[in-house]
């Protein structure tokens, strides 16, 4: 089920972003542009980097953004264990409210192993 649940998840958001570019100014086209770079390796690693956008994600409660953030994670072999502390970290800064976005990611991290 792991290629089947990140190719469902890409093919939808690549189609999605054509279609936000085609209507989107420069100012967007470089923010989009500055995003993906600041994942890319640095002082910190890429794979610290994703587990870092999975917190603000989950903080911030977008279910799009968390989904992303757990496929990088498992691509970057973040560990189940890893995955526990990290959602340990997001639950205690963003609070109960978190619970709810928790759980679907727990399901879609399940999907993915």
């Amino acid at each position: 089920m792991t290629q089947q649940t990140k190719d469902k998840f890409n093919e939808e958001r690549q189609i999605l972003n054509e279609l936000v570019m085609k209507y989107s100014s420069k100012i967007s086209k470089r923010f989009l542009n500055l995003d993906a770079q600041v994942y890319q390796d640095g002082e910190l690693d890429s794979k610290t980097k994703e587990m870092m956008g999975l917190v603000a994600s989950l903080v911030l409660r977008c279910d799009d953004c968390i989904k992303y953030h757990l496929i990088q994670c498992h691509d970057h072999g973040v560990s189940s264990l890893e995955l526990e502390e990290i959602l340990s970290i997001a639950l205690i800064v963003g609070g109960s409210i978190t619970i709810p976005h928790i759980r679907r990611a727990v399901s879609f991290w399940d999907d993915l192993q």
